[in-house]
């Protein structure tokens, strides 16, 4: 009634459970159903050009997904990404000194930067509501009628 367990069937089963774990490079955990050209864009600073160029590099197949990874071509993977491209913190940092730069010379750019106003050139009378914010109701304004 019971099939009794062997060893040998233990170590596979765990085996199987260790691979279940999600890969992670540069910080983020990447999931584990995805195709790795893809999961690898979760990486801030990777995109699909890069991931593709990655792949290439390493000899990793299109069709091959995370949770298929060995641990070497993870470890590949991280050592690769580590010496050709600057991602997550170290970048994320170099854009935000890039814009405190900007508003320390007080230049057009930083200008607008400093009042979240949109910084190349786009109109603000009518649009621009993802960089302003919300609109805000003026209180006590109304329209004047027109006089004749």
């Amino acid at each position: 009634m019971f099939k009794t367990l062997t060893l040998k069937d233990l170590l596979i089963k765990k085996a199987k459970f260790i691979t279940k774990f999600m890969a992670r490079i540069a910080g983020i955990n990447i999931p584990q159903n995805k195709l790795v050209h893809i999961g690898l864009t979760y990486i801030y600073g990777i995109g699909n050009k890069f991931s593709k160029q990655i792949c290439s590099s390493l000899a990793i197949p299109k069709e091959k997904r995370v949770n298929q990874l060995t641990d070497d071509e993870i470890l590949k993977i991280r050592e690769y990404i580590d010496q050709n491209f600057k991602v997550e913190g170290d970048l994320r940092r170099d854009y935000s000194l890039s814009i405190k730069r900007l508003i320390d010379l007080a230049c057009y750019r930083g200008s607008r930067h400093r009042k979240k106003l949109p910084v190349r050139g786009q109109r603000t009378r009518c649009n621009a509501r993802t960089r302003k914010g919300k609109a805000i109701a003026i209180a006590g304004k109304k329209l004047t009628p027109l006089k004749k």
